[in-house]
C-alpha cells in the first residue's frame, strides 16, 4: 500500500525544521573535523537516505 504522507504545518514549523537543521549542523561538523570535501557528505547522506528507501522486488518472469 502506497499512501501519500506529508508533514503537517505544525510539523514543518516544529520537529521537521528542527531535524533539518540539526542535520545541516552534523553535517558541518563532520566537514570541519575530517576536512572532507562536500561530495562525500552526499554519499554518506546517500547511504542513510537508502536505509529509508522502500524497495520493490523484481518479478521474476
Amino acid at each position: 500500500m502506497n499512501n501519500p504522507y506529508s508533514f503537517s504545518n505544525d510539523q514543518m514549523n516544529g520537529i521537521v525544521e528542527d531535524t533539518f537543521a540539526n542535520i545541516i549542523k552534523e553535517c558541518e561538523n563532520l566537514k570541519k573535523n575530517t576536512n572532507c570535501p562536500n561530495e562525500q557528505v552526499v554519499a554518506l547522506l546517500s547511504v542513510i537516505a537508502s536505509n529509508f528507501a522502500t524497495t520493490t522486488k523484481k518479478s521474476e518472469n
